[in-house]
């Protein structure tokens, strides 16, 4: 039985889905796919870092984060000075990387999954900064040292839609999608419909863990922006940042503007589209009307939804309903049986 050695950078609520995903799904992996999984190694930005070649109690660790006290209480070994040294020196097979996203540059997560891979471990990762401005670096590196970089999770969670396009729709061209990516944007504005104030609504996304102390990447689209640039770069081949396409938040939709919709049969939508155009991709994510007619209309909550064309298939669309920290964990968990089985 192969023992998979696992480190978590990045110990927020998905990190800490995945450490108890892990220990749940022990007997699938060993009596379906012939592996196990230890926890080696955990660092965070705010909660110190530990080691443990023997294994990390996942439990243990998850109620002293959640106190806000240190991890290096755990540690084996002195705890390293850095995320970058606990990856070199933490003997492991794969590090999952779920620190913050830096919609501008990726890092310092491209850095954390760069020193994964030249330590010749799968690099697998939720964050949608080193998708978008590393994809072809950390996929090339991957390839060189025999492992993989993995990143279901980076758009709509556990959904497989980058799977889907790696593997049950092979030779298919990819002519452009349309969708909803962000959630936090898409109950804003159902709760707005619902009579609440725009500051109203942003502060019960807050006290609902959907949107952050500062939802300003979720508002002003930012967030649905680095979905659509990592979409075209993986999935169409055509490498894309956030700061090339045609942004445009929700903060100017208004409570008359909502009710007028309303009255029409018609809701807001934060909305976002890729077209192929020769070699290029033009990208757009702005507030749209939509109708009654149309599968977003009817996408709600915290759900997500795209819709692709093909140059076979005419429509074919993924709907995620109202995910959480489980379903991203999933898509994570999802990438690291696919690392093992296909690596």
């Amino acid at each position: 039985m192969r023992e998979m050695r696992v480190i978590l950078v990045g110990f927020g609520n998905v990190a800490k889905a995945l450490a108890r995903l892990l220990e749940k799904k022990q007997a699938a992996l060993q009596r379906d796919f012939g592996f196990s999984t230890k926890i080696v190694g955990i660092a965070t930005a705010h909660h110190g870092m530990t080691i443990d070649p023997d294994g990390i109690d996942a439990e243990a660790a998850i109620k002293i984060a959640s106190s806000g006290e240190s991890l290096n209480q755990l540690s084996k070994v002195t705890p390293p000075a850095s995320v970058i040294e606990l990856i070199r020196t933490c003997p492991a097979d794969v590090m999952f990387e779920n620190s913050p996203v830096n919609h501008l540059t990726g890092q310092p997560a491209i850095d954390h999954l760069r020193a994964a891979l030249e330590s010749s471990m799968h690099a697998i990762t939720a964050n949608k900064g080193p998708v978008v401005h590393a994809y072809r670096e950390l996929t090339d590196l991957a390839v060189q040292k025999g492992r993989r970089f993995l990143f279901e999770s980076a758009v709509m969670d556990g959904a497989p839609i980058f799977s889907l396009f790696r593997g049950p729709l092979p030779a298919i061209e990819l002519r452009g999608f349309t969708g909803i990516l962000n959630s936090c944007t898409n109950i804003l504005l159902e709760l707005m419909e619902q009579g609440k104030p725009f500051d109203e609504a942003v502060k019960y996304a807050q006290s609902i863990g959907i949107a952050e102390t500062d939802p300003s990447a979720d508002i002003d689209g930012w967030d649905a922006s680095i979905k659509v640039a990592a979409l075209a770069t993986v999935v169409m081949g055509i490498p894309l940042k956030p700061a090339e396409i045609d942004r445009t938040g929700i903060r100017g939709i208004t409570p008359a503007m909502i009710k007028e919709a309303l009255a029409a049969g018609e809701r807001w939508k934060l909305v976002c589209t890729a077209r192929r155009e020769g070699n290029k991709v033009t990208a757009k994510v702005a507030p749209q009307r939509v109708k009654p007619n149309t599968p977003l209309y009817s996408i709600n909550g915290t759900s997500s939804y795209v819709q692709v064309e093909t140059d076979t298939l005419p429509g074919l669309g993924i709907v995620e309903s109202n995910p959480g920290p489980e379903t991203t964990a999933y898509g994570l968990l999802a990438d690291l049986i696919n690392a093992v089985r296909n690596g």
